[in-house]
């Protein structure tokens, strides 16, 4: 699948947006205006106002309705909450090219509150996957104790896990080490029938 680097940048960012949530990682990941300033920085979202207390209270509301796109249990339903979230953020296209980036489009209108920005940008990163056929894209981590969301961007769809050094890795280790101590087990076990 080819996306360009914008909607990579977006979906990135949907995707760091939904793990903050409680049921993610067991903790609030957005309790404060700094988490949320940290978050700002760490996406390079551009165009950022100050920001308020309203606009923690409001990246959460998106933030949920993000997450419940992920969730959808199908097309329509995640097109028609996608549809809801750019609609309501006054999406306006427009060409720039900042901060050393060439042309690209912005989705949210100049001026935006950062909830709007993120509904429109990310909105639209979604409605690209959605549009391509693609939402099975859209995933949660395999690891049994992991709930994290990630677009699944490789080529045979086949990715299963978050993060492959850190979930991937541990699934495959536990299941190694299983398959060791059976295959100890199974010689003793044998010892004792004879």
């Amino acid at each position: 699948m080819l996306i360009n680097h914008d909607t990579r940048c977006a979906l990135d960012c949907v995707v760091d947006l939904i793990n903050t949530t409680p049921e993610s990682d067991g903790q609030e990941g957005l309790p404060d205006l700094t988490a949320l300033q940290v978050f700002v920085e760490r996406n390079q979202i551009s165009d950022v106002n100050t920001l308020d207390e309203q606009d923690l209270l409001a990246v959460r509301r998106i933030r949920g309705r993000f997450a419940q796109a992920f969730a959808a249990p199908s097309t329509p339903a995640a097109a028609a909450l996608v549809n809801s979230l750019v609609a309501e953020a006054g999406t306006t296209p427009r060409l720039t090219d900042h901060d050393g980036y060439d042309w690209h489009v912005h989705y949210f209108a100049p001026g935006a509150s950062l909830a709007n920005h993120l509904a429109a940008d990310c909105g639209m990163a979604l409605a690209f996957i959605l549009v391509a056929g693609e939402r099975e894209r859209l995933r949660h981590c395999d690891a049994p104790d992991c709930r994290r969301a990630f677009v699944d961007l490789s080529r045979n769809r086949s990715r299963r896990y978050c993060d492959s050094r850190t979930c991937g890795n541990r699934l495959h280790v536990a299941a190694y080490r299983a398959r060791r101590r059976e295959a100890v087990a199974v010689p003793a076990q044998n010892g004792q029938r004879s």
